[in-house]
């Protein structure tokens, strides 16, 4: 028996459940995407002789068996009268992951083709491991960390990785100097350690996350490394060395704990600023002991036993320096536990806007005021807290249009025993949580997410979602039976109405493998034309995640040049149009969590072998139109000019 209790207009309605079919079938019905809200609930539409007045859902889905697809799948998982907690979890994530693959109304999904992904990490030549720093006194920087990063940092049209690293503590000190790590695509497969040539090591930084961006529109991107206490700096002096200028610049953020960054032009005045989302007020000097008491209980403080910090917004002064607007703006005058950041412009006004995932309490969304401040509207926009109110751990995050209606949608990622949220832009400065009638929940109800990217893995012209996990207890175990600190990868297909299928156990022994994952950035690092996966893991190896068949499906990438706005484009948004299907994007900053993506924007298109028109709104004003273009390349748009030659080598292994 299942007691629940909801909001039906201005009453709370009980309801009682007496076999467990009645209540998966509610919790489906709930999720649908044609019910908005509470008041428009079937409520009393249950199967097998209880009153209702609508066709049931289980009629509008047919089977072989003549029964319902729903009573199909009811009947395949043998559900009995009373489950526990978890296994009722269990079976509606499967019953979700079922329908998602059901037909809808007649349609039946057609054969794909199988998509694997590898890791070739080791093979390509990357010996990085990552150093968390891990001692018995549990100092909380030790399980935030680390992003990783894509950077083309010599111009030749293949990317480069970028690992974070920890560095020694008062409680830890390792075998070996600690750094973090660059490392130089050679085109053929392999990775070169540049580290100590480029000048880009970060020693003695405990490092947390990447950004990069050309700030200085010269034409070769720079690096942001963010961390404990302070961040540095580093200008590409385009001869494959860089520049610690953060002094220089005026920015180490001293004495905050930066965990993510995002690179992009609040004032469209054609200068690459910058916004830090900063964690908490930890120290050594504050490190508590929490968790129980008896042999390894003692855990890692929960962020509400420190203070948290402001946002920073630094404003590029355009000649090599920066200005601290925090206050100024409105962006730090109030603190947050700041852990993802992506920057996006939500309304479509031409101006970028901030979104700050906060773990623990209601996350911020600073609508751009186009005068250089900004207003914070979290709450006004529904994106503070969860439907019913709840603010959760906020950790990774990134916006995309995942219904095909031109307007970007928001994922976050949170700690388990909650569940991913997606926030649908309702097109009028309000967002709709939409985590259920997207099938999304349960599948990550039991996983800690902290990267997280919108994707099209398959190429089909539908963004689908990854996420990498991993919790931050070492000894979840001994409190949560069932949950453990490293844990598997997601991958939620998108039908292309915004509804997920969880397609996880079908990419390959690789994918599936459990880590303890913080930053992911995804790339075509190989140019094939199919999206590959970098994935930072907390003290462990990092893993690179080949994309092998994805580019089946035809595709587009474009690298965008800004004239008057940002060198990077950042800010730009791009309509793609193939025959029947339109694709939206914009070139955005930050997103996932601490991590650096492709600088490209990338459409799956499909079966289809042409674009008929691209459009690109530059953050100048200015705008690009284009024709008749094939598919399946990477092509370069410069603002005011058009196409422009730019190679980017297709790798071929050794």
């Amino acid at each position: 028996m299942v007691r629940l209790t909801y909001p039906l207009g201005q009453t709370r309605v009980r309801q009682t459940f007496t076999h467990s079919l009645h209540f998966v079938y509610f919790i489906h019905y709930r999720c649908q995407p044609n019910f908005r809200s509470a008041g428009a609930l079937p409520l009393l539409n249950l199967p097998r002789g209880m009153n209702s007045n609508q066709p049931s859902c289980f009629q509008r889905f047919s089977s072989q068996s003549g029964r319902s697809v729903v009573e199909d799948i009811l009947s395949d998982m043998k559900l009995p009268e009373t489950l526990s907690r978890r296994d009722w979890l269990k079976y509606m994530g499967s019953m979700g992951l079922a329908l998602a693959a059901a037909p809808r109304g007649q349609r039946l999904l057609g054969k794909r083709n199988p998509i694997i992904f590898v890791d070739v990490a080791q093979s390509s030549g990357i010996t990085f491991q990552h150093d968390n720093a891990a001692s018995g006194d549990k100092y909380l920087i030790e399980t935030m960390g680390s992003g990783c990063g894509w950077i083309d940092f010599d111009q030749n049209g293949l990317l480069d990785l970028y690992l974070v690293n920890g560095a020694s503590t008062r409680a830890y000190t390792p075998k070996q100097s600690l750094r973090s790590a660059l490392y130089r695509n050679n085109g053929d497969g392999t990775f070169t350690d540049v580290t100590a040539k480029a000048g880009v090591g970060a020693e003695g930084l405990f490092g947390m996350g990447v950004a990069v961006g050309d700030y200085d529109n010269d034409g070769f991107p720079d690096l942001l490394v963010l961390g404990y206490g302070r961040c540095i700096l580093y200008h590409n002096n385009g001869d494959g060395t860089f520049s610690d200028v953060t002094s220089r610049a005026g920015f180490q953020n001293s004495g905050l704990w930066a965990s993510s960054a995002a690179w992009f032009d609040y004032d469209n005045d054609g200068k690459l600023d910058l916004v830090i989302a900063n964690y908490v007020d930890w120290s050594p000097e504050r490190n508590f002991y929490c968790g129980d008491h008896g042999p390894g209980m003692r855990s890692y403080c929960h962020p509400d036993d420190f203070h948290g910090q402001p946002p920073t917004l630094y404003h590029n002064n355009g000649d090599g320096t920066f200005a601290d607007v925090s206050k100024s703006s409105g962006v730090g005058l109030k603190s947050g536990n700041g852990l993802g950041v992506v920057t996006f412009d939500y309304d479509n006004d031409g101006w970028q806007d901030i979104f700050i995932a906060n773990d623990h309490m209601p996350n911020f969304l600073f609508h751009n005021n186009r005068d250089g401040t900004f207003r914070e509207v979290g709450y006004t926009a529904g994106v503070a807290v969860s439907a019913d109110g709840q603010f959760e751990a906020g950790m990774g995050t990134d916006a995309a249009d995942t219904t095909g209606n031109g307007r970007l949608d928001l994922i976050v990622g949170h700690l388990d025993m909650q569940l991913a949220r997606l926030y649908q832009n309702m097109g009028d400065q309000t967002f709709d949580d939409a985590t259920l009638r997207s099938k999304l929940s349960y599948a990550t109800f039991h996983m800690s997410t902290f990267g997280t990217r919108f994707m099209d893995y398959d190429n089909d012209g539908a963004r689908d979602l990854f996420m990498a996990n991993g919790h931050v207890l070492d000894n979840v175990q001994l409190y949560h039976q069932g949950t453990t600190y490293a844990e598997p990868k997601l991958m939620f297909r998108n039908n292309g109405h915004g509804v997920f299928e969880n397609v996880s156990d079908r990419l390959g022994p690789d994918f599936q493998l459990p880590r303890v994952s913080r930053g992911a950035a995804i790339a075509d690092f190989d140019n094939d034309g199919d999206l590959d996966i970098l994935v930072n893991n907390c003290g462990q190896p990092p893993q690179l995640l080949r994309n092998d068949g994805g580019n089946a499906n035809h595709w587009l990438q474009i690298f965008l040049i800004g004239t008057k706005s940002n060198r990077d484009g950042v800010g730009a948004r791009v309509k793609v149009s193939a025959g029947d299907l339109v694709l939206y994007d914009e070139r955005k900053g930050g997103m996932s969590y601490q991590s650096a993506q492709d600088p490209r924007l990338h459409f799956g298109l499909g079966k289809h072998t042409t674009v008929d028109s691209l459009e690109i709104v530059w953050p100048s004003g200015m705008k690009t139109k284009l024709a008749n273009l094939k598919s399946d390349q990477i092509i370069t748009v410069k603002e005011g000019v058009g196409l422009v030659e730019r190679a980017f080598p297709m790798i071929r292994e050794r």
